[in-house]
């Protein structure tokens, strides 16, 4: 299904955006179109190799049905198009936001039409599909209400020292402000309960995986780490830009979600809404 007529959003415009395509979305698929388990994937401009990615995706996990939610956030080639025929459920915002945005759509749409876990991987295929397992097990047994895997704990086949270095670099900051050990904070495949994701707030329009996972730490939910792949990109380019743009944006999410959600942040924000009362 595809959005008519809409511009790039302003901040006002946003709730609107994403309340016309989860309306469309619905009117395409139905109220509760999607099983237990719903597989999200943002993407934009990958019409190489969302097909495979989305014909990777299991039909079943965990004993569990599976269905694979894409969210196209303002792509110019066929991802749509391409992601449809290969099985996914599709929702085609025409204006790009970021893949932030296209995820906090995804979860929506996964939590309000009848999921009620979410597991997240990307378009490039550089994750692997049989993994998912790995990342929902610990959540479908109630060990966990977010799990996330880690290159660190498991293995990657990229060979940027650049970006090796910074996974590190920004593992040991969170796990510094969180005071929680975390071995990766940007690790794209996850699984978490459906109603996690209403609860956390979450603004970043882009690299936004921080953001998530500061949020769940900070709120008080189990977080789990688990040993995961990381591969080389299967088709498309990179959209995160450069190492040092990448890693300055990175780090104002990092530093800016702490801010916000640590939990003297949160009593200030508190007293100043009871004091305008």
């Amino acid at each position: 299904m595809t959005l008519r007529g809409a511009t790039r959003p302003t901040s006002g415009a946003v709730n609107t955006v994403d309340d016309r395509a989860f309306a469309e979305f619905v009117a395409e698929y139905g109220p509760r179109p999607l099983p237990e388990v719903a597989v999200v994937i943002a993407a934009y401009n990958e019409a190489e190799g969302i097909g495979t990615v989305a014909d990777a995706i299991p039909a079943r996990v965990c004993d569990l049905d599976v269905a694979t939610v894409v969210v196209v956030d303002g792509a110019k080639d066929d991802t749509a198009t391409v992601a449809v025929k290969h099985g996914a459920l599709v929702c085609d915002v025409p204006v790009n936001r970021g893949q932030g945005a296209a995820l906090r759509l995804g979860y929506r749409l996964a939590r309000e039409c009848g999921a009620s876990y979410i597991v997240t991987t990307d378009a490039d295929g550089q994750y692997d599909p049989a993994e998912i397992e790995r990342v929902l097990a610990p959540v479908v047994r109630d060990e966990a209400d977010f799990v996330t895997g880690s290159r660190r704990l498991g293995r990657q086949e990229t060979d940027d020292a650049v970006r090796h270095l910074g996974v590190r670099v920004f593992a040991a900051i969170v796990s510094l402000l969180t005071r929680r050990r975390i071995t990766d904070t940007s690790f794209g495949l996850r699984a978490m309960r459906a109603e996690v994701t209403g609860s956390v707030e979450l603004r970043q329009p882009q690299y936004q995986s921080s953001e998530l996972l500061i949020g769940v730490i900070s709120r008080g939910y189990r977080v789990v780490e688990v040993p995961a792949t990381m591969r080389i990109r299967s088709a498309g380019r990179s959209k995160k830009g450069n190492n040092l743009v990448y890693g300055y944006r990175y780090a104002r999410v990092v530093m800016a979600t702490w801010w916000r959600e640590r939990p003297s942040g949160r009593l200030i924000r508190r007293r100043r809404s009871d004091q305008k009362r």
